[in-house]
């Protein structure tokens, strides 16, 4: 698989089960080249973007959905943790919540969300919201091809995995 036809890595992280199944089933319709993963409270996605304990060979994603309303870590302390990594911050978050309160959306854009949604109550509306994330976010925006996602595809070649997580190019000048 070249780095064109590669999967897009999106993590889902929410607590509602229905919502969950809900989101799978829309993807799955909108686009076959996207693996979903999905942590259910912010202290789990935590851990699988740093990629500790049983997460530890989570693949970095491309793109995250967040609901504000999670147990343990809210959405919002968990998106200004991504946001304030320097290795998490320039991955695409989304908020995709219930809440309309414009201190959520206020706060929302001050820890630097890409995007706030409200989701929709009818199944149809939330369907057809997720197919408009696909459509734009996964579809015609340009998302980077992470460094070590880069180096991997390399070392394939090799049969060795890369360790490398980032690789500085230092100029020479003669």
């Amino acid at each position: 698989m070249n780095a064109k036809d590669r999967y897009l890595e999106v993590l889902l992280i929410e607590d509602s089960a229905g919502d969950v199944r809900l989101t799978q089933e829309a993807f799955r319709d909108a686009n076959m080249s996207i693996r979903l993963h999905v942590a259910t409270d912010g202290v789990e996605a935590m851990a699988f973007l740093r990629r500790e304990g049983p997460h530890r060979d989570a693949p970095r994603p491309d793109f995250i959905l967040l609901d504000l309303n999670l147990p343990r870590m809210d959405g919002r302390e968990v998106l200004a943790h991504i946001k304030g990594d320097e290795g998490l911050k320039t991955i695409p978050t989304v908020i995709l919540t219930t809440s309309e309160a414009e201190a959520d959306i206020v706060k929302s854009y001050q820890l630097q969300a890409n995007c706030y949604l409200t989701k929709p109550v009818r199944l149809e509306a939330f369907e057809s919201l997720v197919g408009s994330i696909n459509d734009f976010w996964l579809t015609k925006v340009k998302l980077p091809q992470h460094q070590q996602d880069r180096e991997e595809h390399v070392a394939q070649g090799t049969g060795r995995r890369s360790n490398v997580t980032s690789v500085k190019v230092l100029k020479v000048e003669p």
